[in-house]
């Protein structure tokens, strides 16, 4: 007579279920930098990450920039710390706007989330789309359709990069810019945010990136 086995299943099966490993949640954008940015804590700075009109790095954007601004602490001592020996571009040591960025990330509480806004994004991908095509580089709409969908209450415009990390990095340290004023953008108390990347037929590249409360 052949053994009964069919009592035995369930406990393979419960067994087989516990001992299978769980998946890994994907790294953070900045894991490189220091494994401090792979916690928990973190994950709700993804704002974006189910927002289907986005690309990857536009979401990642957004999700960057809500890391900095739940820890821009950590930020300061981690990532701008270790940036210029990663990107190769050791020159940014040796200016001033990088000193101060890392002295007001260490002093500058934690901010609130920014939360994907679709009339932010139609905002700033016509103004993206706009730019990129006749070369310009500046705030002001060139076309009645962008006019019409303008809607931001603060707005950076970034240009050479498609790395979200590069382009708020550009920003932050916001070299060639007395007034600071992007950084200071990037650090205000904004809620709503829209992000868009698109060619650029001189700098290949150009982001813009609309605030709003």
């Amino acid at each position: 007579m052949k053994p009964q086995l069919f009592g035995l299943l369930p406990f393979f099966v419960f067994v087989l279920v516990l001992g299978s490993p769980r998946p890994q949640a994907d790294p953070s954008p900045l894991a490189e930098f220091s494994s401090e940015w792979n916690d928990a804590r973190f994950a709700k700075c993804n704002t974006a990450l189910n927002t289907s009109y986005l690309s990857k790095e536009e979401k990642e954007v957004i999700y960057v920039l809500n890391m900095m601004r739940t820890d821009p602490k950590l930020f300061a001592n981690t990532v701008v710390t270790k940036f210029p020996q990663a990107t190769g571009q050791y020159h940014l040591k040796t200016i001033p706007e990088f000193q101060s960025l890392i002295d007001t990330l260490k002093k500058v509480e934690p901010l609130p989330l920014l939360f994907p806004d679709s009339l932010c994004y139609e905002s700033a991908k016509c103004h993206a789309i706009s730019s990129g095509k006749v070369a310009y580089v500046g705030h002001e709409r060139k076309t009645e359709e962008c006019k019409k969908k303008k809607h931001h209450m603060g707005e950076c415009c970034q240009y050479g990069y498609k790395d979200p990390l590069s382009i708020l990095m550009s920003l932050l340290i916001d070299e060639y810019v007395p007034s600071l004023g992007h950084r200071f953008l990037l650090l205000s108390s904004y809620t709503e945010v829209g992000v868009a990347i698109q060619p650029h037929n001189s700098y290949g590249h150009n982001t813009v990136i609309d605030f709003y409360y």
